[in-house]
C-alpha cells in the first residue's frame, strides 16, 4: 500500500502537468472555437457554427489545398535527400558517425530566423547565388529565386531535414548487416539486397520522418513569410493573420482544430498500418 501510495504522488505531478498546460490549452481552443466574434475585438460565448461553415468558403479551402500542396512537395523532397543520408551514415565507422552527426546538428544550434536570413541573402537577386552563376558565365542577368515557390521548399527542407535523416539513421543503424553480406553471398546484386532486405527494415523510420516533416510543414508560417514574401499562405500563416490583425479568435481556433484533427487522423493511420499490422503479425 505504501509503495502504491508513493508511486501515486510520483505521477501526480505529471498527471497536472499534462491537464493545465496540454489537455487545459486544447479544450480551451475547440470551446473558442465555437463561440462567435464581437465587434472588433472579443470573443462572444454563444454557440455557433459559423467559424467552421466559413473555413469551406473557397478562398480558404485552397489555403488548405496549398499547404497541403506544399506539405507533400517538401517531404518528398526531404525523403529524397534524408534517406540516403541516414543510410549511409549509419555505415560509417563510429568515429565517422560523430562527426557527421555534429555536422548534421551545428548549424541548428543558432536561431532557425537567422538561419533563413541566411538564404536571403543567398537567395537574392545580387546575393551569392546569382554572383556564382554569373562568373560562371552560366546566365547572363540574376535570377528572381527569392520570395518564390521553390524559395520557400527549400528553407522547408532546410529546417525540417535533420528530423528525416535521424529517423532513418535510427532504424538503420539497428540493421544487421550481416543479411546484406548473406544476400550478396547467394548471388544478389547490392541493389537487390537494398530493396528486398535494407529498404523494408529501414521502412519504419521512413515513416516517422515523413510524420516528422509533413506535419510542421503544415503550420511553419514563418518560412513561407520570409522566403515566400507572402506569396503562398499557408494555414499557419492564416491563423496568425487572424490572431494577431484581424482579432478573430474565434474562427483562427477553428482553423487550428481542423489543422489539429488532419494531423491527428495521419498519425492514427500511421500508428494503424505500422503499428497494429507488426503487433499481429507477432501475434
Amino acid at each position: 500500500m505504501k509503495n502504491n501510495r508513493r508511486n501515486v504522488w510520483m505521477i501526480l505531478p505529471i498527471y497536472i502537468f499534462t491537464i493545465v498546460f496540454v489537455a487545459g490549452p486544447l479544450f480551451y481552443m475547440l470551446a473558442l472555437s465555437f463561440a462567435g466574434q464581437k465587434e472588433g475585438y472579443g470573443v462572444s460565448w454563444s454557440f455557433t457554427l459559423e467559424n467552421y461553415a466559413k473555413i469551406l468558403d473557397p478562398v480558404y479551402l485552397d489555403t488548405f489545398v496549398q499547404s497541403l500542396k506544399l506539405a507533400f512537395v517538401s517531404t518528398l523532397c526531404i525523403m529524397l535527400v534524408g534517406y540516403p543520408f541516414g543510410y549511409f551514415m549509419a555505415r560509417l565507422s563510429e568515429k565517422w558517425k560523430k562527426r557527421a552527426m555534429l555536422f548534421l546538428m551545428l548549424p541548428f544550434w543558432l536561431n532557425s530566423l537567422i538561419r533563413l536570413y541566411g538564404w536571403v541573402i543567398f537567395f537574392q537577386k545580387k546575393g551569392i547565388l546569382n554572383t556564382i552563376l554569373i562568373k560562371l558565365g552560366i546566365i547572363e542577368k540574376p535570377l528572381s529565386i527569392l520570395y518564390s515557390y521553390p524559395a520557400i521548399v527549400v528553407g522547408m527542407i532546410y529546417v525540417l531535414l535533420p528530423f528525416m535523416v535521424l529517423s532513418v539513421y535510427s532504424s538503420a543503424e539497428k540493421l544487421d548487416w550481416s543479411l546484406m553480406e548473406a544476400a550478396r553471398d547467394l548471388g544478389a546484386s547490392s541493389v537487390c539486397a537494398f530493396v528486398q532486405i535494407a529498404f523494408p527494415l529501414t521502412l519504419p523510420g521512413l515513416l516517422s520522418g515523413v510524420i516528422l516533416t509533413f506535419i510542421p510543414s503544415m503550420g511553419l508560417f514563418f518560412i513561407a513569410d520570409i522566403l515566400g514574401g507572402n506569396k503562398i499562405v499557408l494555414v499557419g500563416s492564416l491563423i496568425e493573420e487572424q490572431m494577431t490583425r484581424a482579432g478573430n479568435w474565434p474562427f483562427a481556433a477553428a482553423l487550428a482544430v481542423v489543422l489539429l484533427v488532419l494531423t491527428s487522423v495521419m498519425i492514427l493511420l500511421y500508428r494503424r498500418i505500422f503499428h497494429v499490422e507488426t503487433l499481429e503479425g507477432i501475434g
